[in-house]
Order: structure tokens, then C-alpha cells, then sequence
């Protein structure tokens, strides 16, 4: 008995790792980022321990063989159930959608529930007939125009209402911080089940508001908070991180799938927009679940005419080449609408930040009788944007006659109609989009690119019709059509569309899957990379990214930056850190109580800074909860964290004696491996491991000294301020520049206004006095007398 209190004495009381307890406690607090290398530690660890678990119960029998095809298969499952929910939310929303934005124009008599086209359908009303079945509120213009003016406010105060008070995170698009969550950032209640009821059910509401807002970036934030949702009802992916990860990256294909009919631009959405860290199995499940989610969509039919969105089209025309210099045009205009929407936005955004915080209500219902007021009285801003779509794509021979839009004697009127259209809804749009409702932006830049693409195809025809024996036209054959004003109106949406986004093939792909025809792959093409150019040339990223820089969220973009500079210049010096000993529990719980951060760094000693591993914040309350609440240690306790020598641990913590037992070592939690750099090592470099492994902090040590630590955080702010200096520079460079060319403006104004005044007076050009010298004299330059006015 002696010999063991003397064992005791000098011994540790080790806290074992508890993965259940570690995996419970793993909750990353608000606002935080996800460590993906230590997330894959521990998926490694449990997985190892489910492996030992189930070989112990059932061995190698069929019963072990068929629990293990049913848990490979469960992924597999999960992903069918989160695309035929996705797949049904999006037809239900899409029916409510239409419901509520005809609602505003009248109602229909054989059932309240039905819309315009439901309730005409035996009316043959799409192909220009009458419906008696459908009435108008009233057949007063100004009294109409009243109640369209006033349900769209109503619309939009109770969307607006609801979400302040109910769900917060369901205003906006939510494209920015779906990225930023796929990339490790903690934004809690954001996925969660109240956000997607509220949101499922006010953006039909904020839709019908006529607001200049769409529903395909509020898409892809419900598609994924399904997504998280389901998933979240399986252990196997919701102690997980990177399984919920893939899950939420193939809702988010899913949703763009889903908003526009087109299952594989919205994979290659998810892979060139959503995400820097994009496997082969997600592209796989992504692909799996938005073919499930496009299969129920189509089965439910929401518009009943096999289009799974209201604006599919066919076209069976060819193009000509003499047309390419026209699509240019459009693809300059794309270029130009998405950085004027970009800059000018972002300066709306920060004036509703600063002034408009707390009056969000106020301000959507404004900004919907605004758009109602002005809306009205333009035939194409009145109507739903996807119907407005629809109309402008179709060919003249196809039903396109919207209000004698395909009429020759009506072509002025249209372009002077779809030019004020285009510039409502350009400015509509840049006050609109940010708005305390779920607000989208894709449909109404592809609204403003097809007026404008519609407006450009009627002139180019109105120009074949009054000049087509020009040679520019000889491809085109007397007997059949040869300009297609809807192929305008197609190739401006891509152009509005690649414009606010910056993203080129998931657009090509997305307008090839809508008209389904091989021919306009070339000229979409063409459009996007020449929009693309255009609107790279004022700044890099769209919308989506400059949102995230706007709201100051911890994203590291994917393009590389020459910072030329150490990581030392960088880091952070001041670390706050624990020795491996030295410090008792009291000083540790104090330390936890004062300090925030997520994790701390372990040395050897307080004078010698040795790195020897770090430790979670999580990881020590877990293991201090574990020991106070077994009574193994007293708050004098000395604590250990990789003691140099570790002798033998006893097998349970009851083998010592509680009053004599003098240390609790947390040798378990410790991760003995960090990520480590040389403090020499260049920025870029640091920058690359953060976006390809995804840890949260990587230590920087020098001959094995701790001498800083890096997060993302950090990086991001010198990215910044590289950036604003950089800006700063070009800047005044372009001053000086700006300034130079006006000097040599002024000096060449003044020496044309010199010539032309000795031209009236007859004296001959020049600045030398011809009685100076004789011609052919030769004559130095220091002979020469400059005789102009001073």
C-alpha cells in the first residue's frame, strides 16, 4: 500500500480521449472556421472505431456483409431523398409564384386558386384568344393600376415582416454564404429548418411583389438548407463536417439545377462558383441528385407544358456570320451592365447598412409600390420577369406576338418600349437586390440583357428590311426569315447573366440545356468570353464574391496574388500559448474564461518556446468537464500537456488516490502533429495550403521555436490592404496620367487656335519669324528666336 501511495505521489492522472464526447462537443460556436484537417482526424479515428465495433459484434457473417452494403448505400439514399424534396419544393414554388403574380392583375372565376393560364387553358388565351373565365379587378385603368400598386406593397410588407421577425437569415440570396460555409465558415441557424420553411414560403410572395429580384440565387440557399437538414438526420453525416460539406455542395447544384431546368450546368455551377475543393464522388452525388430532383420537377409539371422553367424555348433557325459583330454589341452591353450593377450596388448596400439597418420593412414596401408605380405603365416590366422571359425568347412565328411586338408598323414603338425597359430595370435592380426579402439577381440581369438583345434584333432586322440588297445580307434567303429577334433576346440574358456573375461555361451550358439547339453554342460563346473580358476589365469577381468582401466574411478566393513577401510579415508575434508544464487548472479555467480563441499552441516551457503540438479550446473543456466532474484532481492541480517523459499511464483513473494525486495530464487532446511553416516561407505559398487542406491556424516556427501563427483571417486582411494600396496606386497613377493628357490637350488646342489665327491673318504657319532666316539658311538652334505670344 505504501509503495502504491508512493507511485501516486509523483504520477499524473491522464484524462483518456473520448471520441463520443469530442464529437458531441464539436460544435463550432457562431462565426467561427471549420479546422478540416482535424475534422479528418477525427472522421479517421471513428470511423477505425466503428470498423473495430462491428467486426467485434458481428465478425465476417452475412449479417456483418449486409450492415456494411446498407451503410455504403446510405449516401446514396440520402441523396435521393434531398433531390425529389428539392425537386417537389421548387414545382410548389414555382405554381405559387405564378398564382400570386397574376393575382395582382385580376382573378379567375371558375377558382380562386387558379392562374391566368390555368384558367384559360381551354381558351387557347396563349395563342392570342380571348378568356371570359378570366377577369380583371376592375375595367378602370387608374382603379387598376391602384390595385396593382397596392398588392404589390401588401406582398411585400408581409414577405418583409415575416422574415424580420421570424427568420433573419432568409432575406437576401445567399449564394455569398453558402460559399463561405462550403469553405469552413460557421454561420449557425443559417441551414436550419425555420429558415427554410420561412424562406420557401416568402419568395413566392417577394416574386409576385414585383420587386427586380429573382428566385434562382434563393434557390440554391433553400436547395442547401434541405440538404442540410435531411442530412442532419443521419449520425453519418452530421458528425461530419465533410460529408455535410458534399451534401450541401450537391444541394446547392441541385438548386441552380432545379431554377433553371438544367441539371448539368448546375453541377458545373457548383464546381466553377460554389466551391475551391470540388472530388470526383461530389461531382458524382451532385450530378445524382439534381437528375432526381429534375425527374420529380418534371413529373409534377408545374407550368403543364413539359418546361420544368417558364422560359424554355426551341429555335430551328441558323445564324449568320455578318450577325457576330451584333452579338459583340451585346456581349459589350453584358460587360458593361455587370460592373455599372456591381460598383453601384455595393455603394446601395452600404447606404442601407448605414441608414437603412433598422427599416427594412419600410424599405421593401417602398422599393414594391416604387416598382409597381413605374412598372405599370411599361408592358414589359408589368408582367412576371420568367413571363417577360418567355415572351422575348419566343420566335415571331411561335406565338411571339406579345402586344404587336413582331408588327413592323409597331417596331419603334417596341425599341423605345424595351430601351426604357432595359433602364427601369438596370436601375431597379441596383437598389433592389440586397433588400430585407429573399432577393435573387440572375433572372432580372437576364430580364435587362433580353430587352436590350430583343431591342438590337428588331433594328438589325428593321435595317435588313430597309436595305437588303446590301452585301452584308447576301446569305440571307428571300423566301424565309434571316434576322430572329428572340436569338437577341436569348444571347442578351447570357450576356446579362455572365455579366453579374462572371462565370462563362456554366452559362453557355445553362442557355444550351434551354433551347435545347447545337447552333447557338457558338454565338453563346462568343457573348460570354467577350462579357467576360468587358467587365474583368473594372474589377475581378462577381456579384457573389464582391458580397462576400463587402460583408468582410473569411474567404480566400481562388486566384493566385504575387504578394512578393515572407510570411513572417504577416503572422501574428503575440501568441498566447501553453506550457507543457507549469500551470495548474485555476490558471487554465481563467485563461479559458478571458481569452476567445479556438485554440492554443503547446511549448515546452514559458522560456523556451519549442513547439510540441496545440490543442482545441474544445478539447480542453472536455477533458476538464471529464475531471471535475469525476472528483479526479483539485484546482491547484499542476496540468500537463506532452510531458517529455510519459511513464506508463495506469488502466483506469480509480487506480489512484484522489487526495494524493498531484497533476491531470492532457497528453490525449494534444495534437502532437500541427501544421507547421518556416517563417521564411512567401505568402502565396501559406495562402495555397489554407485553400487546398483547409486548416484553421498554421503555426510558424524557426529552427523548431514558435515564433507566430497564421489563420485566414489574417491573410484575408493583408489581401485587403494590399488590394486598397494597390487601388490607391492605380489611383493616382491614373490621375497623373489623367492630368498629362489634359496638358497635352490644352497645349495642342492652343497651337490649332495659334494656326488657324496666322492662317486668317496670312501669316505662314510655324513658330519661327520668316524674316529670321532666308529658306535653305542653316541656322542653330540657339540662332533660333521663338516669336509667339507669351
Amino acid at each position: 500500500m505504501a509503495a502504491h501511495r508512493r507511485r501516486s505521489s509523483t504520477a499524473s492522472v491522464p484524462i483518456p480521449y473520448d471520441l463520443q464526447a469530442s464529437e458531441d462537443a464539436r460544435r463550432y460556436e457562431d462565426f467561427t472556421t471549420i479546422d478540416w484537417v482535424q475534422d479528418t482526424v477525427l472522421e479517421r479515428a471513428r470511423r477505425q472505431h466503428e470498423a473495430a465495433t462491428n467486426h467485434r459484434a458481428h465478425g465476417s457473417s452475412l449479417r456483418a456483409i449486409f450492415w456494411r452494403v446498407i451503410d455504403s448505400g446510405q449516401s446514396w439514399f440520402v441523396m435521393s431523398l434531398i433531390g425529389a424534396i428539392i425537386g417537389l419544393n421548387a414545382a410548389v414554388m414555382s405554381i405559387i409564384t405564378v398564382w400570386l403574380a397574376d393575382l395582382k392583375l385580376g382573378y379567375c372565376s371558375q377558382g380562386w386558386w387558379l392562374n391566368r393560364k390555368f384558367c384559360c387553358w381551354e381558351m387557347g388565351e396563349a395563342d392570342g384568344g380571348g378568356c371570359e373565365d378570366w377577369h380583371t379587378w376592375t375595367s378602370f385603368i387608374g382603379i387598376q393600376w391602384l390595385f396593382y400598386v397596392a398588392l404589390a406593397g401588401i406582398f411585400a410588407y408581409v414577405c418583409a415582416f415575416v422574415v424580420k421577425f421570424y427568420a433573419p437569415y432568409a432575406a437576401g440570396s445567399g449564394i455569398s454564404e453558402i460559399k463561405c460555409i462550403l469553405a469552413g465558415f460557421v454561420i449557425k441557424g443559417y441551414l436550419s429548418f425555420s429558415t427554410l420553411a420561412i424562406k420557401s414560403v416568402t419568395l413566392p410572395i417577394a416574386i409576385a411583389s414585383g420587386l427586380s429580384v429573382g428566385k434562382e440565387g434563393p434557390s440554391v440557399h433553400v436547395a442547401s438548407a434541405i440538404g442540410h437538414v435531411v442530412a442532419s438526420g443521419f449520425d453519418r453525416f452530421k458528425r461530419n463536417k465533410s460529408k455535410m460539406r458534399e451534401v450541401v455542395t450537391a444541394a446547392s447544384a441541385t438548386g441552380v439545377a432545379v431554377a433553371f431546368g438544367s441539371p448539368i450546368g448546375g453541377v458545373l455551377f457548383s464546381l466553377e462558383e460554389m466551391t475551391v475543393n470540388y472530388p470526383i464522388k461530389t461531382m458524382w452525388r451532385s450530378f445524382f441528385c439534381a437528375l432526381v430532383a429534375t425527374v420529380v420537377l418534371s413529373a409534377m409539371n408545374p407550368y403543364r407544358t413539359g418546361k420544368l422553367v417558364l422560359f424554355q424555348v426551341h429555335f430551328d433557325r441558323d445564324w449568320h456570320f455578318f450577325e457576330l459583330g451584333f452579338f459583340v454589341l451585346i456581349g459589350v452591353f453584358g460587360g458593361l451592365y455587370g460592373a455599372f450593377v456591381i460598383k453601384y450596388n455595393l455603394q446601395v448596400q452600404a447606404f442601407r447598412r448605414k441608414h437603412l439597418g433598422s427599416n427594412g420593412i419600410a424599405e421593401a414596401v417602398c422599393l414594391a409600390v416604387l416598382t409597381a408605380m413605374v412598372g405599370y405603365t411599361n408592358k414589359f416590366l408589368r408582367i412576371d420577369m420568367n413571363e417577360s422571359l418567355d415572351i422575348l425568347f419566343r420566335e415571331c412565328e411561335g406565338g411571339g406576338d406579345y402586344e404587336n411586338l413582331c408588327q413592323t408598323w409597331a417596331q419603334w414603338r417596341m425599341v423605345n418600349s424595351l430601351l426604357l425597359a432595359t433602364v427601369l430595370r438596370t436601375a431597379l435592380v441596383v437598389i433592389s437586390y440586397g433588400c430585407k426579402v429573399p432577393a435573387g439577381i440572375f433572372v432580372p440581369s437576364m430580364a435587362v440583357g433580353a430587352t436590350f438583345g430583343r431591342m438590337v434584333g428588331i433594328l438589325v432586322k428593321a435595317l435588313y428590311r430597309a436595305h437588303p440588297t446590301w452585301s452584308m445580307f447576301a446569305a440571307c434567303d428571300p423566301e424565309k426569315p434571316c434576322i430572329t429577334p428572340g436569338t437577341y433576346a436569348f444571347l442578351g440574358a447570357a450576356a446579362g447573366l455572365a455579366g453579374i456573375t462572371r462565370i462563362t461555361v456554366t452559362v453557355v451550358v445553362i442557355m444550351f440545356e434551354l433551347t435545347g439547339a447545337l447552333t447557338y453554342i457558338l454565338p453563346t460563346m462568343i457573348v460570354v468570353m467577350v462579357t467576360k473580358a468587358v467587365s474583368d476589365q473594372f474589377g475581378k469577381g462577381g456579384i457573389a464574391d464582391q458580397m462576400i468582401r463587402f460583408n468582410g466574411y473569411p474567404f480566400l478566393e481562388a486566384e493566385d496574388h504575387a504578394f512578393n513577401i515572407p510570411v513572417s510579415a504577416v503572422m501574428r508575434r503575440n501568441v498566447v500559448f501553453l506550457p507543457s508544464s507549469g500551470m495548474n487548472l485555476a490558471e487554465l479555467e481563467s485563461l479559458l474564461e478571458k481569452t476567445t480563441y479556438q485554440g492554443f499552441p503547446i511549448v515546452r516551457s514559458k522560456t523556451d518556446t519549442t513547439l510540441l503540438g496545440d490543442i482545441s479550446r474544445s478539447d480542453l473543456k472536455i477533458a476538464i468537464d471529464k475531471a471535475e466532474r469525476e472528483n479526479l484532481v483539485s484546482p491547484d492541480a499542476p496540468c500537463l500537456f506532452c510531458p517529455d517523459s510519459v511513464a506508463s499511464p495506469p488502466t483506469a483513473a480509480n487506480e489512484f488516490d484522489e487526495s494524493e494525486a498531484t497533476s491531470i495530464d492532457f497528453t490525449f487532446y494534444v495534437n502532437q502533429t500541427p501544421l507547421t511553416v518556416s517563417p521564411k516561407q512567401p505568402l502565396e505559398i501559406v495562402m495555397q495550403v489554407f485553400r487546398g487542406m483547409g486548416p484553421r491556424v498554421i503555426m510558424i516556427e524557426h529552427f523548431g521555436l514558435l515564433v507566430g501563427l497564421l489563420t485566414v483571417k489574417d491573410c484575408l486582411k493583408y489581401s485587403l490592404a494590399h488590394e486598397a494600396s494597390e487601388g490607391q496606386r492605380a489611383n493616382a497613377t491614373g490621375s497623373e496620367e489623367l492630368e498629362q493628357t489634359l496638358e497635352d490637350l490644352k497645349a495642342w488646342i492652343a497651337e490649332l487656335r495659334e494656326g488657324i489665327v496666322d492662317r486668317i491673318k496670312g501669316r505662314p504657319s510655324g513658330r519661327q519669324d520668316p524674316g529670321a532666316f532666308e529658306l535653305g539658311e542653316d541656322v542653330s538652334d540657339d540662332e533660333r528666336v521663338d516669336e509667339r505670344p507669351r
